[in-house]
């Protein structure tokens, strides 16, 4: 169809038949590590929108990885957050390729605290601008307080190209029902969905390290190995510890003599008493 409307119109403003278009089958993949770092980020920030940029690779055309995030100093209000602070980013990222972390910027996230998953008018001129730097950049929002144990309130976004929807052309090939089956919300909707952008499949990996970290969560008291005291408290333990091991030793030590004392008296009991016994069945018969 695109061909034949091209061929119409003389080949004047008619979108390319074989330019590459978004597809339904894009995911993103989020390291346990990032989640954890974005919801506590969101939490502290509550009841203001806090921001931070996503590091990882773009693996292909529709496959973005985020292995780490990190946050950045913007002040925000209620409903709306500041720009990237370029300056800040650009120190960021050479303090972590010191500590090689090597991955690009990927995108960016911010909370939204109470009032769901979407982008508004702010969110996406934001959104423009990583676009323009990588038209592969992912916007992804978290709602720390709708988010409960068990379930993450998060959503990540890809502007649609106007341009291409004003033509008649599709902005998304259909090749695929992966997280298409969970509907979106009727505020989303509202605020531009799958007009102005839409939405991205979120699945979430973990490796053996992470996953031993979120199995030390769980544990009471995990961190308190990496706590310094102080030296006073400190010796003063290991003397009360000393105390009580010489006051078991003391009593072990009595144990000891008394069962002792016992295995010497028992036999000399025990043949007083058979030699009575013999005595009176000598006197019965």
């Amino acid at each position: 169809i695109q061909r034949m409307l091209m061929n119409q119109m003389g080949g004047q403003g008619a979108p390319n038949p074989d330019m590459p278009l978004a597809d339904t089958s894009e995911q993103i993949y989020i390291s346990s590590l990032s989640l954890l770092k974005m919801l506590k980020h969101g939490r502290a920030g509550v009841p203001f929108e806090v921001m931070g940029l996503m590091l990882g690779e773009i693996v292909d055309d529709y496959t973005v990885k985020v292995v780490d995030v990190f946050a950045m100093p913007q002040s925000g209000t209620s409903v709306s957050v500041e720009s990237v602070d370029p300056v800040f980013q650009t120190n960021m990222l050479d303090m972590l390729k010191q500590t090689q972390r090597s991955e690009i910027v990927v995108g960016w996230y911010h909370s939204h605290p109470g009032f769901g998953c979407w982008l508004s008018g702010v969110d996406i001129n934001t959104q423009q601008s990583f676009e323009q730097l990588n038209n592969k950049a992912v916007a992804v929002v978290v709602d720390p307080i709708q988010s409960v144990k068990g379930k993450v309130v998060i959503d990540a976004f890809r502007l649609i190209n106007p341009q291409v929807t004003m033509l008649g052309g599709e902005p998304r090939q259909t090749t695929s029902n992966i997280g298409h089956i969970e509907k979106p919300s009727l505020q989303a909707l509202y605020r531009g969905l799958n007009k102005h952008y839409y939405s991205i499949v979120i699945n979430f990996r973990k490796n053996e390290l992470e996953q031993k970290m979120l199995l030390n969560l769980y544990k009471r008291k995990w961190n308190q190995a990496m706590k310094l005291e102080r030296m006073d408290d400190h010796a003063k333990r290991n003397e009360n510890v000393m105390e009580s091991m010489a006051n078991l030793s003391k009593d072990y030590s009595k144990w000891i003599e008394a069962v002792s004392y016992t295995h010497l008296t028992l036999p000399t009991i025990y043949s007083v008493q058979i030699s009575v016994v013999a005595v009176s069945l000598k006197k019965k018969k």
